[in-house]
């Protein structure tokens, strides 16, 4: 075989370790599955983009970025965030955005090294332990960043933000989102009480081309504003949903799609009276739906949901409990009008227990993919902080979170279809501690709030690690609780797979696919 064959295999087999995905037919009449011709490898580089964190010069962010110990990877590597000015990558730092300003590339001095003032500096050392840094008020830049070698697998970036006062005080956490190119958001909202922006932020070298959506009650709402917004590179664009359009709806339904590049998208969502949190896109619209960790002591759960498609919905709701699924009495079922958001108010759904929330809308050619998340308040009236639950997809094999505390955190699992063996691992912490392990047996179809490990003397702030190891589904959330002057301040993130390894063909069944062509 020509050596210009061979280099194409293996130019093949890298191409798909850096992008993250690997797609080879097998050749006509081959009995072998693509699991079996394929070998899961690490993958090389990984791409996180996050916005930025408040507009109020009252608010406090801390990052944290955080790699799992994967197997077989390179030990060469790095970590490089970098602030989303509209600055080419090749006219920045390079390095965590610190520039000659000192931290976070100089708050007092402005840009340096083509960086923002307030941008973090997150170096880490070694796969396994998480760094974090800190930056204060309104000019804290959105973020671009990529992991690359041993740093890539899993890599996930944290940002929790503190804000003292005003609309969308208390706390407010996402984890730094993945470049796409369509995003779902039910939840998000118009009416006088909330102030929601839509974040928009673009990672690559060419501007992108962004339509924005808005579904109401009663159907689309008519706007030509949300058309062909321009993303510039290496740039973020936080748009105000109510320039969008002149109608107060309480729930929406917000479609982004991409005409011509890729984004990361959140919607930030502050209302006046009950605080506020991140909105994070729903998984890809489905027939069953998970939503899990609402908090056991929630006062009021609200179901935003939405169908895209042409055709109704009779979604079925059931609770996964702790002690298995069960149907919320006077919530059986709800309809869905094809292209209108529904909101239906669940009450205090969990009723002091951990709780899940699942949604099937049929099975076979009945089926119809739907969208959903869950507006989740804690506190008494006057006292009340809201976070979302958005529907996830499940952890196939591991997913982590990164900015735990020694206090105030919680970890929910839930097992669908069978029960599940699941190991979870404490990381050493960002400033010390040694990291440890504990292994749970989860129910089939129940919820738990499980008992987490702490790393032995932790010092900061660590990650979890979510391992699946055996039997069913597992949907993940962590969240994270304070208390400010009474108010239960708290933010929820799931925890979808960390796709850190990549099916990569086999040499030898690529040679016998070109042979056989």
């Amino acid at each position: 075989m020509k050596r210009t064959t061979l280099s194409l295999i293996a130019g093949t087999a890298a191409l798909a370790a850096v992008t993250g995905f690997a797609t080879m037919n097998s050749p006509a009449g081959s009995e072998e599955s693509t699991a079996r011709t394929a070998a899961q490898l690490p993958v090389e580089r990984s791409s996180r983009l996050c916005p930025a964190p408040s507009n109020s010069d009252l608010a406090d962010t801390v990052y944290t970025s955080f790699t799992p110990v994967t197997k077989g990877t390179d030990e060469q590597g790095k970590v490089r965030l970098a602030a989303a000015d509209g600055q080419s990558p090749e006219n920045s730092t390079g390095e965590g955005g610190k520039g000659e300003g000192g931290k976070g590339g100089g708050k007092a001095g402005g840009k340096t090294g083509g960086t923002s003032a307030g941008a973090p500096t997150l170096n880490p050392k070694e796969p396994g332990t998480p760094v974090a840094d800190d930056t204060s008020g309104a000019e804290t830049p959105a973020l671009t960043g990529t992991a690359t070698g041993r740093f890539a697998p899993g890599w996930t970036v944290q940002q929790t933000t503190e804000v003292a006062a005003g609309a969308g005080r208390g706390l407010l956490g996402t984890a730094c989102g993945l470049p796409d190119t369509e995003f779902w958001f039910p939840g998000a909202s118009t009416a006088a009480s909330r102030t929601d922006y839509v974040h928009l932020t673009n990672p690559d070298d060419s501007a992108a081309v962004v339509d924005v959506e808005l579904y109401g009650k009663g159907g689309v709402l008519k706007s030509t504003v949300g058309d062909g917004i321009t993303v510039k590179p290496h740039a973020s664009e936080p748009i105000l949903l109510s320039t969008l359009t002149e109608a107060d709806e309480k729930d929406l339904t917000v479609h982004v799609s991409v005409r011509s590049g890729r984004v990361a998208a959140g919607v930030l969502a502050l209302d006046g009276q009950r605080g506020g949190d991140w909105l994070a896109p729903t998984t890809d619209p489905a027939a069953r739906l998970v939503l899990p960790g609402i908090p056991k002591d929630a006062t009021d759960v609200t179901l935003v949901a939405f169908a895209p498609g042409e055709a109704d919905a009779d979604l079925k709701v059931r609770l996964a409990s702790p002690s298995g699924l069960i149907t919320p009495a006077g919530h059986e079922a709800v309809h869905l009008k094809a292209g209108m958001t529904t909101a239906v108010d669940l009450g205090d759904l969990t009723r002091g227990e951990a709780g899940s929330l699942v949604l099937t809308s049929g099975e076979g050619e009945g089926a119809v993919p739907v969208v959903a998340a869950l507006r989740v308040l804690r506190g008494k009236s006057g006292k009340q902080e809201t976070a979302f639950v958005p529907a996830t997809a499940p952890v196939d094999t591991r997913a982590s979170v990164a900015g735990n505390d020694a206090k105030g955190t919680v970890l929910s699992l839930t097992a669908l279809g069978t029960s599940a063996t699941v190991r979870v691992t404490a990381s050493a912490g960002s400033e010390g501690g040694t990291a440890t392990t504990k292994q749970y047996t989860l129910k089939a179809g129940a919820t738990e709030n499980v008992a987490l490990p702490v790393p032995d003397g932790l010092k900061g702030t660590y990650a979890l690690t979510v391992e699946r190891l055996s039997g069913g589904q597992v949907y993940a959330s962590r969240t994270l609780e304070r208390t400010y002057e009474g108010v239960p301040a708290f933010t929820v993130q799931t925890l979808p797979d960390d796709r850190g390894t990549v099916a990569v063909p086999r040499a030898d069944q690529d040679l016998s696919v070109l042979q056989k062509r």
